[in-house]
């Protein structure tokens, strides 16, 4: 075969594309964790029985199939196995509770919904048992197993919506993401060619393989043939010892990913943590300029910084050979096939990564122009040589971790609490998260003083996600208002806390 990653990256389904690459290198490892190898070839193998076992439990083509599990060998292996069924497969974070979770299981009308059983202390099955879900499945230890012999021929095309990913946005309800196969591959593929990882290179997945980024990873991972180490849960200094042991090269996932490597460098002077170690790069955050040249001095690795978001997976990503000013202060250029167009500020995105629209035709008629081109909220710039600055958001949402917290969903929980009488949830510049989460109240006159303890608490009754949950609060007699239609003015709440 003279296949090249280029032309990998015509595949015209995600299933075509893991079966050229078996076929290519079906020796050659993929995915690595703790002590378990999985080839190409395997990978392959294990996903059509997979999916021989769900045929067998009803799974068809179309079948909605909503998963909420852990990064694991078993979740990247039945996501493939349902590719190859053609399913419409509804990734769920795995920490996400009653809240999302229901919300997503009813929207999508999901008639599978697969999960971990008790994970890190929490009962997903009793969760789904609560919400009523339809066909519960336990894959955490093992996979529902068949003979390929019994399944239908793989899908022909990759332009159906297949896959649901749900982003909260700018209300308090998330919303249903609609991608196809294409889509997927267009968006992988732009973060492959920017970073063009070399064949001994060894990657990582420290992030929730639920997230968009799982397949974009997946799909870079086929392109160039070469594995991943992937992280269950992933915090330093505990993945150091998978991390050196693998000899891991590329690495990162966002801007607490840089921080975090950032931190136990500076622990250990005189020695690098991860000695094979070239490159981080990641996304999802704002990135300081600062941190750029912090790990690019402390740590000796170069490090590359893209912009993507749920609906398009990845827009633009550094070039590892990039000055270090566009490095540092641009989001990166955007691939061939990517059209970036500013409108009063606004990024808007055509192209073929961008998601087919919502669930809702209400939000996808308000998503996009007259010409089609997706509206991101962002504010932004082009400089002269094609590279893309944020300038800020139009929407309010806090950007935590690579993962969006929008303000209004937990404006609206405290003020139902009795301790509060208005409320103000701002994002604040953090160097390890991206954004922190602050609570501004008033308080009604006589009410007990409001801990940041008791704001968390209460929240999480409520079953807000914890990575949602305020990190600072701050109680002020009056919030800053405007003068004609009385609306709260975050600006000036930014301002104030920012440095707090």
């Amino acid at each position: 075969m003279n296949e090249t990653p280029h032309s990998l990256s015509s595949a015209r389904t995600l299933w075509d594309l893991l079966d050229r690459r078996a076929r290519l290198t079906p020796d050659l490892p993929v995915l690595l964790q703790g002590d378990r190898t999985v080839t190409f070839g395997r990978l392959r193998a294990l996903a059509e029985r997979t999916a021989a076992g769900l045929y067998g439990l009803g799974v068809r083509p179309g079948t909605v199939v909503t998963w909420q599990l852990p990064t694991r060998v078993e979740t990247v292996v039945l996501s493939c196995a349902l590719a190859r069924l053609g399913a419409v497969q509804s990734p769920v974070i795995p920490f996400h509770r009653e809240r999302e979770t229901g919300f997503a299981l009813r929207e999508s009308r999901a008639e599978f919904f697969a999960v971990p059983g008790v994970w890190r202390g929490f009962d997903h099955t009793a969760m789904a048992r609560r919400l009523g879900a339809k066909g519960v499945l336990e894959v955490y230890g093992g996979l529902p197993d068949g003979d390929p012999d019994v399944l239908p021929p793989p899908p022909a095309e990759g332009t159906s919506v297949r896959w649901i990913y749900w982003t909260s946005g700018t209300t308090s309800a998330p919303k249903g993401v609609l991608h196809t196969d294409r889509s997927l591959i267009a968006g992988g593929s732009c973060l492959a060619h920017a970073l063009r990882p070399r064949p001994d290179d060894i990657g990582s997945i420290a992030f929730p393989y639920a997230h968009i980024g799982g397949p974009d990873y997946l799909v870079m991972l086929l392109l160039y043939g070469f594995p991943a180490v992937l992280f269950e849960r992933f915090a330093l200094p505990d993945a150091l010892e998978d991390l050196r042991r693998h000899g891991v090269t590329v690495a990162g996932g966002s801007t607490a990913f840089y921080s975090m490597f950032l931190a136990e460098q500076r622990g250990r002077p005189g020695a690098r943590v991860v000695p094979s170690l070239r490159l981080l790069a990641g996304g999802g955050a704002p990135k300081p300029p600062e941190l750029y040249h912090a790990v690019t001095r402390e740590l000796g690795v170069a490090l590359t910084h893209g912009y993507g978001m749920t609906e398009v997976p990845m827009i633009t990503m550094g070039d590892p050979d990039d000055s270090a000013e566009n490095l540092a202060t641009t989001e990166g250029r955007p691939p061939e096939g990517m059209e970036i167009r500013i409108v009063d500020g606004e990024v808007r995105l055509r192209g073929e990564a961008v998601c087919r629209g919502y669930l809702d035709p209400a939000q996808t008629a308000e998503a996009f122009d007259a010409e089609g081109f997706l509206r991101t909220g962002d504010l932004g710039r082009l400089t002269p040589s094609g590279h893309l600055v944020l300038t800020g958001r139009l929407k309010d949402v806090i950007i935590r971790k690579g993962e969006n917290v929008p303000a209004r969903e937990i404006e609206d929980l405290l003020s139902a609490h009795p301790g509060v009488g208005d409320v103000a949830v701002i994002g604040l510049p953090d160097a390890e998260r991206g954004e922190r989460v602050c609570a501004v109240v008033e308080q009604p006159e006589g009410a007990a003083p409001l801990t940041l303890a008791d704001v968390t608490a209460y929240l999480r009754a409520e079953g807000l996600s914890v990575h949602k949950l305020p990190e600072q609060l701050e109680v002020v007699d009056a919030l800053p208002r405007g003068e004609t239609l009385r609306k709260v003015l975050k600006y000036k709440l930014r301002e104030r806390y920012a440095g707090a």
